[in-house]
């Protein structure tokens, strides 16, 4: 990070949120067996697609929800069918025929499919000057194919963390959460790797006062906190170790962090998840987020670097 990103300021965040994201396309996440005239059929895996698969376009139209895909499906009928599909990043094609259920006489091609997904993450930064935020410290991933989501739209809204299940050795915790469904207070913009990153509508969320973001050659082994919201809408302090740096590392594991605030510890029993993007402060300075707990110790886990956030941010703003 150069001399001048080095002296941006940014607020630390640490407020769980609500996270709607909505995929541009549909993924396939399984296959399941159509009874038919003909016997049991899977058309879907037969024509070459694969788990992770993103259909993007039957025939000429696009499609970016399960409805629209049952809308082509009802429309073709049995007859032969053109499906392009995005795969790692690359665009394949395939003929398929739906087959009609003997069941329900629906036209169906035995795949299961996703559009959208929800849950709990934590707002990490927000930026005063531009409104931008950035939050969790990895991406939203499909809870059955571990892919990327790939985001059409999405939002942020507000939630109150209303219990913890606590973490135990082998078994993660995580925060529960009331949301306010009648508003977004914010809107997504990219879903990467390095965290999700969009627009707030205000500074509702700020609670604490602008910090520098430190560059990586500063953040070092030894005492920070890391702001955490674990109950109602509060945001606090808690005390944690930077165990050890890892500076080559590219899936959101820069460093290790062992929590050591007995407070947080007899709260959440160390990390849950929902604490995804929890703020890491060192020396002054916003050097980190929390991203993922080790099974096996809850009360250790891993955190991703400020400066890789705010360099993926700017990449995607570029990309637009």
């Amino acid at each position: 990070m150069t001399d001048a990103n080095e002296a941006r300021r940014v607020v630390p965040i640490g407020r769980a949120v609500g996270i709607k994201l909505f995929s541009d396309g549909v993924m396939v996440v399984g296959f399941s067996q159509i009874p038919a005239a003909e016997g049991n059929l899977t058309p879907a895996k037969s024509c070459g697609l694969k788990e992770g698969d993103v259909i993007t376009h039957i025939n000429a139209t696009e499609v970016d929800t399960i409805e629209a895909v049952q809308e082509q499906l009802a429309a073709i009928g049995g007859a032969e069918m053109s499906i392009r599909a995005l795969r790692e990043g690359k665009q394949v094609q395939v003929t398929a025929q739906a087959v009609q259920c003997s069941t329900d006489g629906v036209y169906r091609l035995g795949a299961w499919l996703r559009d959208s997904m929800a849950g709990i993450g934590t707002v990490t930064y927000y930026d005063p000057l531009t409104g931008e935020f950035g939050a969790l410290g990895h991406g939203v991933n499909d809870v059955d194919t571990a892919r990327l989501m790939p985001l059409e739209s999405g939002g942020v809204i507000s939630a109150t963390v209303s219990d913890v299940k606590k973490g135990q050795r082998g078994e993660p915790g995580e925060l529960h959460g009331v949301f306010d469904t009648q508003r977004d207070i914010g809107s997504l913009t990219a879903n990467t790797s390095s965290g999700i990153f969009g627009t707030l509508q205000g500074d509702e969320l700020c609670r604490l006062e602008p910090m520098a973001v430190a560059d990586s050659s500063q953040v070092e082994a030894g005492p920070a906190l890391i702001y955490s919201n674990v109950a109602g809408d509060e945001v606090q302090a808690y005390e944690v170790e930077i165990l050890k740096l890892f500076p080559h590392a590219e899936d959101g594991r820069d460093m290790t962090i062992r929590v050591t605030d007995p407070d947080l510890l007899s709260a959440t029993g160390g990390i849950v998840q929902g604490m995804s993007g929890s703020p890491i402060v060192q020396n002054g300075k916003l050097v980190g987020a929390v991203t993922h707990v080790l099974v096996g110790d809850p009360t250790q886990g891993y955190g991703i670097l400020a400066q890789r956030m705010l360099e993926t941010a700017e990449s995607c703003q570029k990309k637009v």
